[in-house]
């Protein structure tokens, strides 16, 4: 394949994914809102709705990967959900409509924008409170409080027990968000996501929440929802002899830092832990120059297959970058992934290259099980816009990751004890192994 042809497909290939946002993850897992670039219809009337409703539904129909859609009969889907399309009363209310369509799918791929938003994966921005919770113990815990924030100055802390919010008991808001929730490709992803909703509403608004700090005394503040921007940054460290990598999204700039970290920085490390916990995905051709720097050139990472079945794309390791000008450096030494069921789609992907490849070891937890691709964004007649799984994956050796995922060779769960000693033992057990020295040393 040309130069050219590896670009278009490039563009058409893993354009980020939430959990996630997923992820996001997923990957990524963050809706983000912009203005659209032009509105050709609006939702205000029921004709306008409905040619809304029926260009997403068509499009579904033509162009998924899977012709069977799952087994779903999606005729019946479109006699449910089409009469609440037309009824109702919102731009919100029909694109709600649209979401819980799309979700019996299962595929958080396949997923719509309204008009007024926009996700774009390269900076990604959501409504946060200035925690992050996750589901430890059957509880919403916190895991992270952003530093010089309102929950960090009303006393929140990582290891917390979010108790109520706005007087409803949490647990209760985390069971009604996962019910409202799109489907993901596993329930273990689903719930991520949920609980990565507990504080979703409009921006500038004011949320109460209550926990239960260290001491086990419950306490209560007022929180604004605010802007946040994801760090997509590539970060680098060293511990002694040992190299700490972490990012969030494959990106041409990510892999171009990653190049030139291992030229510096990472040089003389005698081992890497490559940290994609919470890596949503991003761009195939990105993640295969990563990938280049361990596997031989020429290596095939795996293939995307059309809804006919015929391959369209097969990702192979390469001996220079495709966007820069420089050579691939080769990264020898021993390497261990860390990863969670927030590492989705081209992560996942990166991560079945590695292991089936035998060229690292995987810590952590089961990764997300999403990986389908979208070959270009369709647009909606009243601006909206529409992300459709046109392709599925399968890895060098054949398996099927979507729905699955990647269970790592040492599995090590989040305690809500660790986070209060501010430990990381899927880090440390990585630096041992590669040091054959403990991390707190």
């Amino acid at each position: 394949m040309n130069a050219k042809l590896k670009i278009k497909y490039a563009k058409w290939l893993m354009r980020g994914s939430l959990f996630v946002s997923l992820c996001a993850f997923l990957i990524f897992n963050f809706a983000l809102l912009t203005l659209a670039d032009s509105k050709n219809i609006s939702a205000a009337t029921i004709e306008s709705r409905l040619a809304v409703f029926d260009d997403v539904w068509e499009t579904v129909r033509d162009r998924y990967y899977d012709p069977a859609l799952r087994g779903l009969d999606w005729m019946a889907e479109r006699e449910k959900f089409r009469p609440l399309a037309a009824s109702a009363e919102t731009t919100a209310e029909l694109y709600a409509v649209l979401r819980n369509m799309l979700s019996v799918l299962k595929d958080p791929h396949t997923r719509v924008y309204a008009p007024d938003e926009r996700f774009d994966w390269q900076h990604p921005r959501f409504i946060s409170v200035g925690i992050s919770v996750r589901e430890i113990g059957g509880a919403p815990v916190v895991v992270a409080v952003e530093p010089k924030s309102e929950a960090e100055r009303a006393g929140l802390r990582a290891g917390d027990i979010v108790t109520r919010i706005d007087g409803e008991a949490a647990l209760d808001v985390f069971a009604r968000r996962l019910r409202e929730q799109a489907g993901m490709s596993t329930l273990a992803s689903t719930r991520l996501l949920a609980m990565s909703k507990l504080f979703e509403g409009q921006r500038d608004s004011a949320l109460s929440i209550s926990w239960l700090g260290s001491d086990g005394k419950e306490k209560t503040a007022t929180l604004k929802r605010e802007w946040r921007e994801r760090n997509t940054d590539l970060r680098v460290r060293m511990v002694r002899d040992v190299g700490l990598i972490e990012f969030d999204v494959f990106t041409q700039s990510s892999a171009i830092e990653f190049m030139h970290a291992l030229e510096g920085k990472l040089s003389r490390a005698r081992g890497l832990v490559v940290d994609l916990r919470n890596n949503g995905g991003g761009e195939a051709e990105a993640m295969t120059e990563v990938a280049s720097a361990f596997l031989p050139a020429g290596t095939l990472l795996g293939r995307f297959t059309d809804r006919t079945g015929h391959i369209q794309f097969e990702p192979r390791t390469r001996a220079t970058m495709l966007y820069a000008p420089d050579r691939i450096k080769s990264f020898r030494a021993p390497v261990i992934i860390l990863t969670s069921g927030r590492t989705s789609s081209a992560a996942e992907i990166f991560v079945a290259a590695m292991k089936e490849g035998r060229r690292a070891t995987i810590i952590g937890q089961d990764t997300c099980g999403c990986v389908l691709a979208i070959q270009r964004r369709h647009i909606l007649p009243d601006g909206g816009e529409l992300d459709v799984s046109e392709m599925d994956f399968f890895t060098a050796r054949g398996a099927r990751l979507e729905g699955a995922g990647l269970a790592p060779d040492e599995t090590v769960t989040l305690e809500r004890q660790d986070l209060r000693a501010h430990r990381d033992r899927a880090l440390e057990s990585a630096v041992e192994r590669l040091s054959g020295a403990s991390l707190n040393q």
